[in-house]
């Protein structure tokens, strides 16, 4: 895991977003990329640079937030990006290989009454990109416990799982996993991943009407440092995915939440 990108928006929880992933970057020996993306709508009798001096904007207002943090000899690199941050991100990635996202629930002061943002939801839905979700105000810790939360055992998608396995060498993580049938669940589903049955250091299944549910299930009894799930285009958390914005009412959770690619 060599980069690691974090973008962050105006919300007054920036600065503890990107010190975890200073944090997390300095087990991983990973570097960080900031960045805060920015589109303009055609405006008649806009000056010539206005590009240019939003972009010096942009780039100040992240430098301030650099400024806040303790780097911790981590090398921390700021990029401005013109247009939305999907398709910045997909550019960043493009030009530097990106190896990890860490993003906060809410980068733009969102109502309470939201788990996950507009921008971190879009990020989620629309990038093969695994994802690290931060809630808000959480402090790091080393990851000592994870909790994997699987309805198909199916993992077609090449080297979805490598950020996961790195996170339990590294860290030397027990992760247990669940696997959550729910009325759907067929025999496909129950031939569990070779390299993802490896990770695990215990297992059991439940039945529940959703994956999700499952996980709010089992969220105490674990207690994980950290829940991974899998996106999938049906399965866990389908109806979250199809809006950018998920509510609490949805899902809420005390711990960071990993995203990976799992199916084509």
């Amino acid at each position: 895991m060599k980069n690691i990108l974090v973008p962050i928006g105006a919300s007054q929880n920036a600065k503890n977003t990107l010190q975890y992933a200073i944090d997390f970057a300095q087990v991983m020996q990973a570097d960080v990329y900031v960045f805060r993306s920015f589109s303009l709508a055609p405006k008649a009798g806009t000056i010539i640079n206005v590009d240019s001096i939003v972009a010096r904007e942009q780039v100040a207002n992240v430098k301030e937030v650099v400024g806040q943090v303790d780097t911790k000899n981590v090398t921390v690199k700021i990029i401005s990006a013109k247009g939305g941050v999907v398709d910045s991100i997909e550019t960043i990635n493009k030009e530097l290989g990106i190896d990890l996202i860490i993003v906060g629930q809410r980068p733009n002061d969102l109502q309470e009454s939201y788990f996950l943002g507009r921008t971190p939801g879009s990020i989620v839905k629309k990038t093969d990109i695994p994802v690290l979700v931060i809630p808000e105000g959480y402090v790091y810790k080393p990851i000592t416990k994870i909790l994997t939360a699987i309805k198909s055992g199916v993992v077609s998608k090449q080297n979805s799982l490598v950020p996961l396995q790195k996170i339990i060498k590294t860290f030397d993580t027990e992760m247990h996993l669940l696997q959550v049938k729910t009325k759907a669940f067929s025999t496909e589903d129950s031939e569990i991943n070779v390299e993802l049955k490896a990770l695990a250091t215990s297992y059991n299944s439940t039945e529940n009407a959703t994956l999700f549910q499952g996980v709010l299930e089992h969220l105490n009894t674990h207690n994980p440092d950290v829940i991974c799930v899998f996106r999938r285009k049906r399965g866990f958390f389908k109806k979250l995915w199809e809006q950018n914005t998920i509510k609490k009412v949805d899902f809420e959770s005390r711990v960071p939440l990993l995203v990976l690619k799992g199916a084509e």
